[in-house]
């Protein structure tokens, strides 16, 4: 059965997600869980993932495509229909992969991680309401969520943001899968002696308003 709100013919559409972050944050995890999620509901799936750059901290892309059949694994400019970001300035460099035609959604986190480049070329990093005004002209929505900090009250470590803003995000339906293929892909993903709490965390974010 498909989700409510959407049709048959809707919940089968290819669907493009970009996962932006800093290594360590969890990115390929979230993209995994989508990945197996989109698997558990019959649809093609293909991801495209950076580990060397993950391995040594930098930022970090990955993208997952799913639907009825898909041929590529990157998205392309301007074709995203959301990009989730563990990082505020990186949604900001992912801002190409949106557009107002595709009616993008972006949703990132509040929590900084200062890059060297900014410390050492004496950069200012952008304010939360300079990057939503940015995304804004690539976006039809642009979400700041503190879920670092919410997390952090929660299970006193940010670890689990990723599972947070994935909570969230279907939550509010900005993809087409059922939270119980996600709590599945969770499952799968996340190694057993966290499930529960990570389990906890994306009902947090599921529940948020």
């Amino acid at each position: 059965m498909p989700e409510p709100g959407y049709t048959c013919g809707e919940m089968m559409k290819d669907f493009n997600l970009v996962v932006v972050g800093i290594g360590g944050q969890g990115v390929l995890t979230l993209a995994n869980i989508v990945a197996e999620a989109a698997m558990k509901e019959g649809m093609d799936m293909k991801t495209s993932e950076l580990h060397g750059l993950s391995q040594r901290g930098g930022p970090i892309p990955c993208h997952v495509r799913f639907g009825k059949k898909i041929y590529s694994s990157l998205v392309m400019a301007g074709q995203a229909d959301l990009v989730i970001s563990l990082e505020p300035l990186e949604a900001l460099r992912a801002a190409y992969y949106g557009s107002k035609e595709k009616r993008t959604v972006f949703v990132f986190d509040t929590w900084r991680i200062i890059p060297s480049s900014i410390l050492t070329q004496k950069e200012t990093y952008p304010s939360i309401k300079e990057i939503k005004s940015s995304l804004k002209k690539f976006s039809s929505r642009a979400v700041a969520l503190d879920a670092s900090d919410l997390v952090k009250k929660n299970t006193e470590s940010v670890v689990s943001t990723n599972v947070y803003l994935l909570g969230y995000c279907v939550g509010k339906k900005f993809f087409r899968l059922k939270k119980s293929s996600i709590v599945e892909g969770i499952k799968k993903v996340i190694p057993e002696k966290y499930f529960e709490m990570n389990k906890k965390i994306f009902e947090l974010g599921f529940g948020r308003r």
